[in-house]
């Protein structure tokens, strides 16, 4: 089923993210997650493509295992990096044949070792061409795009980057989903400014629980999300306690997620790092607070 077409019902969409594993065990782990959190009734699930479609065919494998034997509705992730034109249509070609009807289409990361982003010869050097290919290509999927309430880590203009937005959307992008962050007036201000700027679609805010001091300022410098400054003083008193960074992160998290719902946010889409346990008892809380079932 189309996300597009998950949206707008009695309950909010609730929807997790997966990366690929690099070892046959964290695959059987990702899998034993997935199980996991199914009893939680998940919208769908999203699987990440890692630098240059290093991880291509793992991604398309774990997204059809997941939806047809799993029975979670899910959406692949497809980047710009390291593609030309011919290839993506050739990966949009068998995303579709493998009956997956969501796609989450990014410019993605550099590789590796690499600072700045460099287009495949005949590549796609944004989002936007990657999206307007793939509606060209013919095949009735809904795409996902990616928003960025802080602004994206590599723009100095938050009006620009709004701009280049709406450009992904009016490309042919079905539902926003936003980069992590952990104060929810980035995300109002967003909605807010996208909807002055004519971007109407859903915007679905994404959120990280912190289970990890280290990880999580990795992620934010990488990204360019701002942590709270009570939040991070929080956390580094805690830093050497795993049990109550995980206390932590799973409080601010659902505080979060019922101060969005509550204020109209259509969703919440979970970046999980293939764990279950904070995203499992975020929803269960939720689910209790709400009354949803």
């Amino acid at each position: 089923m189309k996300i597009r077409d998950l949206l707008g019902g009695k309950e909010p969409l609730f929807s997790f993210e997966f990366f690929p594993p690099k070892t046959a065990e964290g695959l059987e782990r990702l899998y034993e997650t997935a199980e996991e959190l199914r009893s939680l009734n998940p919208s769908f699930v999203s699987v990440t493509y890692g630098a240059g479609g290093g991880t291509r065919h793992k991604t398309l494998e774990i997204v059809s295992r997941i939806k047809h034997d799993i029975g979670i509705e899910a959406a692949a992730h497809l980047t710009c990096v390291g593609h030309t034109r011919d290839e993506i249509r050739e990966i949009v070609a068998q995303i579709a044949k493998a009956g997956i009807e969501n796609v989450v289409a990014l410019r993605g990361d550099p590789p590796k070792g690499e600072t700045v982003f460099r287009a495949a010869s005949d590549g796609h050097s944004y989002a936007s061409e990657l999206i307007r290919d793939i509606r060209a290509a013919g095949h009735d999927l809904c795409i996902l795009g990616a928003a960025y309430p802080e602004g994206h880590v590599e723009s100095h203009d938050r009006r620009k980057d709004l701009l280049h937005l709406r450009e992904k959307v009016d490309a042919g992008t079905d539902v926003l989903v936003t980069q992590l962050f952990f104060d929810n007036a980035f995300y109002f201000d967003f909605v807010m400014r996208a909807r002055e700027v004519g971007i109407t679609k859903p915007i679905v805010p994404g959120i990280m629980p912190i289970t990890n001091v280290e990880q999580i300022e990795r992620f934010t410098r990488m990204c360019g999300a701002t942590v709270p400054m009570r939040l991070a003083q929080a956390l580094d008193r805690v830093r050497d306690e795993p049990d109550a960074v995980l206390q932590l992160g799973v409080s601010h998290a659902t505080l979060q997620c019922v101060d969005l719902l509550e204020r109209g946010a259509p969703g919440i889409h979970f970046y999980t790092l293939n764990k279950s346990p904070a995203t499992r008892m975020i929803v269960t809380a939720l689910k209790a607070h709400f009354g949803w079932a």
